[in-house]
Formats: structure tokens, sequence, C-alpha cells
């Protein structure tokens, strides 16, 4: 197992792994009694790994299985996004309603009269001090002024009451006009606003280019952890042949007993010198069989080694007259 399949292997269950936990969530939060929601995540799974899968379990399959798995793929794709969307757009009402929570609400006034109530009796004294003031002193003058004095002094209370009515009613709507900016994410009000849109389209389009993106990587992935490597059949290492050293023949005349000593002598073969070490030789199989071409980097990517090293192996493999 090399190094860039172990990565891949590792990322492709990363995002298994995060699919998986997004669609639990989502399922989780759909459905009402632990059954129905225990349905919906088991649902869900079977879509997220069906859409991760399918693609690297069919490739090799006749080409109307393929055919069929394809339309397969895209509705398992389209389901799997659905529910990853659905987290998302409820991860952020969350994130959202945190942040307003952050904004302490303005402490409620003491129960008293309505703006409606105070305005109505300031028309009533207003029209008691017009009436007041149009009237003409004949016997009674100060009773009339102490009336018009009155109603003047009554009609300032009513509208410092008012003031103070407003100015309470100010602070609420101010108050709740920060807690709606901060329900919204951020980033999506500024896009919003480049766009020229709404902040709930944003958000929906975020959240499908989330889960795409999301599904795609483990698509991929997998496709590529799943792919049979070319099979490599181990060979022994092929000794050489023993080789006999054999003198000339003498030109003096021996005697018979020297001749029958010198053929019983044993022989003593030479060390067993191997051509090639385990790697070469299965690198030597792969390449006869057409699994294996013989270039530096098909060999490194195969041992996993350095360039140099790929290099050095490379010229072994052209010592024992491989086709290079």
């Amino acid at each position: 197992m090399t190094r860039p399949f172990r990565w891949a292997l590792l990322l492709a269950v990363m995002a298994t792994g995060t699919a998986l936990c997004l669609s639990v969530l989502a399922g989780w939060q759909r459905g009402g009694p632990l059954a129905e929601r225990l349905m919906w995540v088991a649902i869900s799974m079977v879509l997220v790994v069906g859409a991760h899968l399918l693609p690297a379990l069919v490739r090799s399959a006749p080409l109307v299985v393929r055919g069929v798995a394809g339309v397969l793929w895209l509705a398992c794709m389209a389901t799997a996004c659905y529910g990853h969307l659905t987290f998302f757009l409820l991860a952020q009402r969350h994130a959202g309603e945190l942040r307003a929570g952050s904004i302490a609400l303005p402490s409620p006034q003491p129960a008293g009269r309505s703006l409606t109530a105070v305005m109505a009796d300031r028309a009533t004294v207003t029209a008691q001090l017009a009436t007041a003031n149009t009237r003409r002193c004949q016997r009674d003058c100060p009773t009339l002024e102490a009336r018009r004095l009155t109603l003047a002094a009554r009609l300032d209370a009513l509208d410092a009451e008012t003031e103070d009515i407003r100015r309470s009613q100010a602070a609420g709507d101010r108050v709740m006009a920060q807690r709606d900016g901060l329900t919204a994410d951020p980033v999506t009000v500024r896009l919003a606003a480049l766009f020229g849109t709404t902040v709930a389209r944003i958000d929906l389009l975020s959240g499908l280019a989330f889960a795409a993106v999301l599904e795609s990587v483990a698509c991929l992935l997998w496709t590529v952890t799943l792919r049979s490597p070319p099979a490599v059949t181990p060979v022994t290492p092929v000794a050489a042949p023993v080789m006999t050293s054999s003198t000339p023949k003498p030109a003096h005349r021996e005697s018979k007993s020297k001749r029958h000593v010198a053929a019983s002598d044993p022989v003593t073969p030479s060390p067993i010198t191997e051509s090639a070490d385990v790697a070469v030789a299965q690198l030597a199989q792969a390449i006869a069989a057409g699994h294996l071409r013989p270039t530096v980097a098909d060999i490194r990517r195969q041992l996993g080694c350095s360039q140099a090293r790929a290099a050095a192996v490379r010229r072994q493999l052209v010592s024992l007259n491989l086709k290079a």
C-alpha cells in the first residue's frame, strides 16, 4: 500500500464520515417521534453511502448496468444534497438565534397608559384649552385665567408622557433591529447586497454548493481508492547455473592410479549469485505480463521510492535484457 493510496483512503473515510454525520443530524431534526427519526436517519445513511460508492462499484460493469447505476447515482446525490441543505439551513438559523441572544432585551416599562390613550386625552385637553381661550372675561376673570393655566399645564404633562412613551418604543425598536441584523450571517448579508438578491436565496445557494462539493469529493476519493492496482505475481529468485572449472589435459602421461584419484575428487560449486532482488524480480514479472511500463515514473509509483532508486532499478531491469 503506497503513501498516496493511504492518503486517498483516509480522505475518503473522512468525507464519508462527515456526510454521514450531516445526514444523521438532518434526519434527526426532520422526524417527530423516535421511530420516525430513526427511519429518516437510516434512509439518509443509505443514500449517502450509495452516492459515494456507486461510481466505483459499477465501473467495470456492463453498459446497461452502468446506465441504471448512473440514474440511481444522480437520485442519491440529489437526495443527499437535500439532506445536507436541511442541516446547513437549520444550523444557520440556530447560529443566528445564538447571536441575537447576545443582545439584551430592554427592561420592561412599568404598566402605564398606551400612546393611544395619552393622545386621546391630549386631544380633549387641547380642545378645552382652545375653548377657554376663546371665552371673554366678563365677570369671573380670575377663575377663567386659572382654568386656562390648568389646561395648559395638563397639556404639557400629556406632551411629556407622550415623549416618554415614544422614547421607550424607539429603544425597543433599535434593540429588535440589532437582533434581526445578527440573525443573518454577516457574509450572507454582504453577498446578498452585492448581488442584489435576498438573504434567504444566498443561504439556499451556499448550502447547495457546500453539499455538492462534499459529495463530489467523496465520490472522487472512493473511485480513486477502490481502483484495483495491477496484480504483481511474486517471483522466487532464479539461481545462476553452477559452473565447474575444467582443467586442460596434461601433456605428460599420468599413471592410472593418479587418474582414478583425480576422477573421484568432489567438484566444488561456485557461490549462487542472484540476478536481482525480490523487488526487481516482481517488477520484471509485471513488465513481462504487460501490467507495468518499464519507465522511471511507473517504477517509482509502483515501489513508492525516490527517483534515484527508481532509476537504479530500471538499470537493473535493462541489465536483465527486459524491454525498456
